[in-house]
């Protein structure tokens, strides 16, 4: 299942999937998992933006608390394990995994340098952090979970973001998204598009809240800004 090894800040190694393209030199793109780990849909976006001319990578985020996880949100054991392992989880160690991803991801062939990232869930709240605090090229955040605690971010990005808003999103409130739009309002290189009748997870094929409409049309505004701003 997983494809190669990225040395970590620390001097360790972590497991990462990895998709590639049909081209020789073509832009990277880190996916950040939800909390369910390098599952079949983390790997399956992988595969779909490798088919769109990427070099994905989908980094192990979990490995120093239980590493090669593959959990769902189709049972009531895999949601608890997955909540488990999101309480546990450490957001500063993630970063800095993602910065070693960054990293490592331009040194790799196939890549021509250029990087983006996506992510969902708590993935999404990593890209969010990823764009303030690296030198990325474009990221893309689905309904990023807690970010109204992390708005003294928002001036250090100063990359191209796309953030993807569920509009009925139970994890975060409507006084709690207002005051994101706010902030992010107030950067002119953050996109912060709202879907106002989806859910947490809305873009997760087959998941609980699966939204096909509102998934269709986030994916396309995806693609459209990888292209815009990873190909030029």
């Amino acid at each position: 299942m997983f494809d190669t090894r990225i040395p970590s800040l620390d001097g360790r190694h972590f497991d990462a999937y990895v998709a590639r393209p049909d081209f020789v030199s073509a832009p990277a793109i880190i996916v950040i998992q939800e909390i369910f780990g390098v599952n079949p849909a983390m790997r399956g976006i992988c595969d779909d933006l490798a088919r769109d001319g990427y070099l994905a990578i989908c980094p192990d985020l979990f490995w120093r608390l239980e590493p090669h996880i593959q959990l769902s949100d189709q049972t009531d054991a895999d949601m608890k394990q997955a909540f488990g392992l999101y309480e546990r989880f450490d957001v500063a160690s993630g970063v800095d995994d993602l910065l070693a991803a960054l990293a490592y991801a331009r040194t790799m062939p196939g890549c021509n340098g250029k990087v983006g990232t996506v992510g969902y869930c708590l993935g999404g709240k990593l890209a969010f952090l990823l764009t303030a605090r690296s030198d990325l090229d474009c990221g893309v955040s689905y309904y990023g979970v807690g970010l109204e605690n992390l708005l003294e971010d928002v001036p250090d990005i100063r990359c191209p973001l796309l953030m993807h808003m569920a509009g009925k999103d139970k994890f975060s409130s409507p006084q709690a998204q207002e005051k994101v739009l706010a902030a992010v309002a107030k950067n002119s290189r953050i996109q912060a598009p709202v879907y106002p009748d989806a859910d947490h997870a809305f873009a997760r094929p087959g998941g609980v809240h699966w939204d096909e409409a509102a998934a269709a049309l986030a994916n396309k505004r995806s693609a459209e800004f990888f292209a815009a701003h990873l190909r030029s």
